[in-house]
């Protein structure tokens, strides 16, 4: 089996950067198609390559990645999610991740966040916590020990 299909079953032919799916069936030459990247250049990170479109992989270049908040959530001050990740995944702990006006609104934040972390960073369990403080609602992701 070749690196491209090892990283891609093992991160599930999901695009780590768009986190769309990515058509194994596609041209490697694509856009859309499957490209191997490396996520960081940090020797000590625990995993090394991940799956990418060849259009996300292209378009981040040498440049550090940026997770995009998805539009349909409401967030004040959303944290770098690439910089959180890799804190919490050296050195766990909580971390406050973005503030948000109303509780439905913080719910929606922490349960998207619980989801794009299972595939941002596969095997660190990561939970979110929401606080109410100051008229607002702040959104808080745990790391627990890595699987």
């Amino acid at each position: 089996m070749s690196l491209l299909e090892t990283v891609a079953e093992r991160d599930g032919w999901r695009c780590w950067v768009c986190d769309e799916p990515v058509d194994p069936d596609m041209s490697v030459n694509d856009p859309r198609g499957p490209s191997v990247d490396s996520r960081t250049a940090d020797r000590k990170a625990k995993i090394a390559e991940r799956l990418a479109h060849r259009g996300c992989n292209t378009r981040k270049g040498a440049v550090t990645v940026v997770i995009a908040w998805p539009d349909h959530l409401y967030v004040v001050d959303p944290a770098p999610l690439i910089t959180v990740a890799g804190r919490l995944e050296r050195k766990g702990g909580r971390e406050l991740v973005a503030r948000c006006p109303t509780e439905h609104d913080a719910q929606q934040a922490a349960e998207w966040l619980v989801d794009r972390f299972s595939r941002l960073v596969p095997g660190l369990p990561v939970s979110a916590g929401i606080t109410a403080g100051g008229g607002q609602f702040l959104v808080t992701l745990v790391a627990g020990r890595r699987r």
